[in-house]
């Protein structure tokens, strides 16, 4: 990894870089050129030191009010000139902090064109990784050379998951849900998935390395496949997620899987029991018509039926009064 910078180089300086802007070198184009032919990849030699070549990124360090600087390379494999356009971009300020010495550039045929810029960190910028890129366009071909800050000062890696959730897919069932970056270091997670059911265990994955690369504050949506779950089980999902620098979080969630053919048996079953239900109330109901003309076959006021069932009429209630001044049970 390139060493440490702490360069106190300001944005003023960009311009009089300009007139370095093309630092040219012939270049040997390749036997055989796939995709585009023009390339943009941090310079050799830059921030790493000498023989740092084959650099995939930018990585530079350095604390709240410093100014970084580096360079770009972009390769013109062709023929021809290749006119290409540069922007930063980051997380923070939408590519504010980077300031690139030229926008546009035009590459002579088969050489390379070195374009400075200088990245500065705002003085208030809290310690911890703040990713960045330097976007290259051109010919309907784009490349992102990222570009890692490390601000100094203490770091905390923290993570959480969330919104988690397990639904029947084709052939099993799908685990979705989020992951956030609760601290101020870029994580790269790790994955652990089980699952219990009614009589035991009935998944279980190990650790392992998810491909995504976590930056502060980032959030993002993941779907975990799960084929050849359980078609008839109730279970409990557990997902736990760790990261370097100490990072651990989980989360669970329920799953019931029922079968179709077992939901329609079940409905048939609660159908035909309504169904026999019913018949047998408007049986009842049918018992309590009376024949005309008989007595006691009439409502009461009251809107319930004024006979017992049979048709037989029903004696009135007697009302019985106590002799005042007497106690209840006792009669003169």
């Amino acid at each position: 990894m390139p060493s440490r910078i702490r360069a106190a180089w300001t944005v003023a300086a960009v311009p009089a870089l300009a007139t370095a802007l093309l630092a040219a070198a012939p270049l040997t184009a390749p036997a055989t050129a796939a995709g585009p032919d023009w390339s943009a990849r941090p310079a050799a030699g830059g921030a790493g030191g000498p023989g740092a070549d084959d650099r995939p990124y930018f990585y530079l360090e350095g604390g709240p009010g410093s100014a970084l600087r580096d360079r770009l390379s972009v390769v013109n494999h062709g023929k021809r000139p290749r006119t290409v356009q540069l922007r930063a971009a980051d997380a923070a300020s939408d590519g504010a902090w980077i300031a690139l010495a030229a926008k546009r550039v035009t590459v002579p045929a088969r050489t390379r064109a070195d374009v400075p810029f200088t990245l500065t960190v705002p003085p208030e910028t809290p310690p911890g990784d703040h990713p960045g890129a330097i976007v290259v366009s051109g010919g309907g071909h784009e490349v992102r050379v990222p570009v890692y800050l490390r601000v100094g000062g203490r770091t905390l890696a923290a993570l959480s998951v969330e919104d988690m959730k397990v639904v029947k897919a084709d052939g099993g069932a799908a685990i979705h849900y989020a992951l956030v970056n609760r601290g101020n270091t870029v994580l790269t997670p790790r994955l652990a998935v089980r699952a219990d059911g009614l009589l035991g265990e009935v998944l279980r994955r190990d650790a392992r390395t998810l491909p995504v690369r976590l930056a502060p504050g980032r959030r993002v949506r993941l779907t975990e496949k799960w084929p050849g779950a359980p078609a008839l089980d109730s279970v409990d999902v557990t997902l736990t997620v760790t990261a370097a620098g100490g990072a651990h979080a989980a989360a669970s969630a329920d799953y019931t899987a029922v079968p179709r053919g077992v939901v329609a048996g079940a409905a048939a079953v609660g159908l035909g029991a309504a169904g026999g239900g019913s018949a047998w109330l408007l049986r009842r109901r049918r018992g309590r018509h009376r024949r005309p003309g008989v007595p006691g076959t009439g409502p009461t006021d009251g809107g319930a039926d004024g006979g017992a069932e049979g048709g037989a009429p029903v004696e009135p209630a007697r009302e019985t009064r106590e002799p005042a001044g007497t106690a209840s049970g006792a009669r003169t």
